[in-house]
């Protein structure tokens, strides 16, 4: 036997918080409301960073991160004059949090109903969270009142909560898939290849097929067949499975984002990133494939 792998610092700690059950029933009944809350339209897709190209609540953590997180600096580092600097950095934080925490629980509520590690990890990643906000905004409390020692030490706590949640975020992005594009790994085959026969496949009825390994869906539309990948890039659904075709659009029935048959192009959210698409051909009775590349 070779030499095992030490385990990272705390990998047990994540194993536990995916195992724990206790409170399954009301973080679904949780997961399934905010999903209502946020609706399917512009807020929702807003929220998911639609326009953007990517996910939103990257980009927000960034700035309740480094605000907080300077603040702390400036009490080890900067000296008696950067008090008030540290304040309002403190601050700049506390009022970036309600939106960030918005794009977090939007994300959170897609990709939770179905997976209950996910589900796990994710409040744990939000109460760390919100401990930080609260020792921070405690902190900022304490310097208004003059006392510059005590909302340092509660801004080294904060910190703490802080580091563990960005843990367990990056567990949620890189390890859970939260916030990737699903189809990013496997785009399909370079030559054409056989994915179908012609005579499956009926008019305006999304067809799944398995090309070189890469789940595509086809649909007849007339004397076209147009297909793209079949994993929704938003959250993994299957468009075949679970969506609908509407003329030469298809909708994720999973969370509601819709494509375009004809190119995989994304013309509403909350998905933020298009569909792979791939030439098509009929040859003695076969539907062949390759990928399109644009």
């Amino acid at each position: 036997m070779g030499p095992q792998r030490t385990p990272a610092p705390l990998e047990g700690l994540i194993k536990r918080l995916e195992s724990v059950e206790k409170f399954d029933g009301p973080l679904k009944a949780l997961s399934w409301k905010l999903s209502e809350v946020f609706g399917r339209g512009p807020l929702k897709e807003a929220l998911s960073g639609t326009q953007l190209g990517h996910a939103l609540h990257p980009m927000l953590t960034d700035v309740v991160i480094g605000s907080f997180i300077s603040a702390t600096a400036l009490d080890l580092i900067g000296g008696d004059d950067s008090a008030e600097a540290a304040e309002r950095l403190i601050a700049l934080g506390i009022a970036a949090y309600p939106p960030t925490a918005a794009t977090g629980a939007s994300d959170w509520a897609d990709g939770s109903v179905g997976n209950a590690s996910l589900r796990r990890v994710g409040i744990a990643h939000a109460v760390s969270n919100s401990a930080a906000l609260g020792l921070y905004a405690a902190s900022l409390a304490a310097r208004r009142r003059g006392s510059r020692g005590k909302g340092a030490a509660l801004g080294m706590l904060g910190a703490g909560a802080l580091g563990f949640a960005g843990y367990l975020g990056g567990h949620l992005t890189y390890a859970q898939g939260i916030g990737v594009d699903r189809t990013t790994f496997d785009p399909g085959p370079e030559t054409w290849t056989e994915a179908a026969d012609a005579s499956a496949l009926t008019e305006g009825v999304p067809y799944p097929a398995t090309v070189a390994d890469t789940p595509v869906v086809i649909v007849r539309q007339g004397d076209r067949l147009l297909a793209i990948h079949d994993r929704c890039s938003h959250r993994g659904c299957s468009l075949a499975g679970r969506g609908a075709v509407e003329g030469e659009e298809i909708v994720c029935g999973c969370h509601g984002s819709r494509f375009s048959m004809e190119d995989g192009s994304l013309l509403n959210g909350p998905a933020t990133r298009p569909q792979p698409a791939f030439d098509t051909r009929e040859r003695n009775g076969k539907v062949e494939l390759r990928a399109r590349h644009s």
